[in-house]
């Protein structure tokens, strides 16, 4: 039996993670209170329960005493029952646009602002992060991503760990991505934008691909900028980092940029057991 506990923060998917594993086919059980968790345990585990995985979220905003949740995982796990704990978290900058574009009030706000519901949250689920065995951040994440994401630790059963990793092309001219961790310049190379066949296209085209690619300067760059990045991926993980966005910026975030980071999803896919992704923050700017 794989049982799992669904928890996290308000407004960052948890309901939305509870409904995908159960398409996945897991039974789902939503806000079960955590005094009966034990006893439900027991009963779905006997053999003709014809229960095989199961899914329990639970949520802060119906007065569950979470300070008594480790101590009722770590008695689980001494009694021989698998439990595995899925946090779902988000940025609170992240967290409190949510909450405003969908005008609700935030559960523990109690009638403060979003931001001090927010943090007395954090607080409550302090310790079962730290209990946490996959800790999903939903900050930059696609409901397509999120699946994927559920997929791989759920259905394929592949190894995970923690990080996130986001590479993110941007222009300059726009601003620097506030949520970047590494921001990396490559207006050294040539710019297509002054070719005027390329002007019109971006880096999701060949012919501006082939182009960049063209210097030998660029792959020397992504052999450099790829090798670096995965001898720092493995301390990120290690301090318990679970996002990373990795910045490569060009003028107008249109050519030389989206080349570069679709150049770098490319060679990094499939290298670790990190999740990974990429987005083009500024090729709506094209044209």
């Amino acid at each position: 039996m794989r049982f799992v506990i669904v928890t996290g923060m308000s407004g960052s998917g948890k309901s939305t993670a509870i409904h995908m594993l159960e398409d996945a086919g897991f039974y789902c059980v939503d806000n079960l209170p955590i005094s009966l968790i034990q006893k439900f345990v027991e009963l779905i585990a006997l053999p003709d329960s014809g229960i095989t995985n199961v899914a329990l979220g639970l949520d802060v905003r119906n007065g569950q005493r979470f300070e008594e949740m480790p101590e009722i995982i770590d008695r689980l796990k001494a009694k021989g029952f698998p439990c595995e704990i899925l946090f779902m978290d988000a940025s609170d900058r992240v967290l409190v646009k949510r909450y405003k574009e969908s005008r609700r009030l935030h559960p523990l706000s109690q009638g403060d602002r979003v931001e001090d519901g927010i943090k007395r949250e954090r607080d409550i689920l302090a310790e079962v992060k730290k209990k946490a065995d996959y800790i999903i951040d939903s900050s930059q994440l696609l409901t397509r991503e999120l699946r994927e994401e559920l997929d791989r630790i759920f259905v394929s059963n592949k190894e995970y760990n923690s990080l996130m990793v986001t590479i993110l092309s941007f222009g300059f001219k726009y601003g620097i991505p506030a949520d970047a961790d590494l921001v990396f310049d490559v207006r050294f190379l040539p710019n297509p934008f002054y070719i005027d066949e390329l002007r019109s296209q971006t880096g999701n085209d060949k012919p501006v691909q082939d182009y960049v690619k063209s210097f030998p300067e660029c792959g020397e760059f992504l052999d450099k900028l790829a090798d670096m990045l995965k001898f720092l991926i493995p301390g990120y993980v290690k301090e318990g980092k679970y996002q990373l966005v990795v910045a490569i910026g060009c003028t107008g975030g249109q050519h030389r940029s989206v080349t570069i980071a679709n150049e770098l999803y490319e060679r990094m896919k499939d290298q670790g057991d990190y999740g990974l992704k990429i987005s083009h923050r500024d090729v709506k700017h094209a044209g």
